[in-house]
């Protein structure tokens, strides 16, 4: 019987170093692909997610301006005086040549 328990102690000590090694491969396959992506990331033109955030917080506070500088100029053109009709000058017709 002690040979059959140190045939298992043998192969558990196999399966738990190919476990490890397993484990290892796995980390460095991670490793790999995780570079590749990064490479083929930075090829493309993106922006971070902070940048991206700052963006996007300049164009809400634009866009406010915006409306608030609309709304001032609907007041002020309301206050001013109604402009006068422009008479439209008609085209002259050519002179007949003799």
């Amino acid at each position: 019987m002690p040979t059959r328990s140190r045939m298992f102690d043998d192969a558990a000590k196999l399966a738990g170093g190919a476990v490890g090694a397993l484990d290892g491969v796995r980390r460095e396959m991670e490793s790999l692909i995780r570079q590749q992506v990064e490479r083929i990331l930075s090829k493309f033109d993106l922006v971070t997610r902070d940048e991206f955030e700052a963006v996007k917080e300049m164009a809400v506070r634009a866009r406010s301006e915006q409306e608030n500088i609309a709304e001032r100029l609907k007041l002020l053109e309301a206050s001013q005086r109604k402009p006068r009709k422009v008479q439209k000058v008609g085209r002259r017709k050519p002179l007949k040549e003799k």
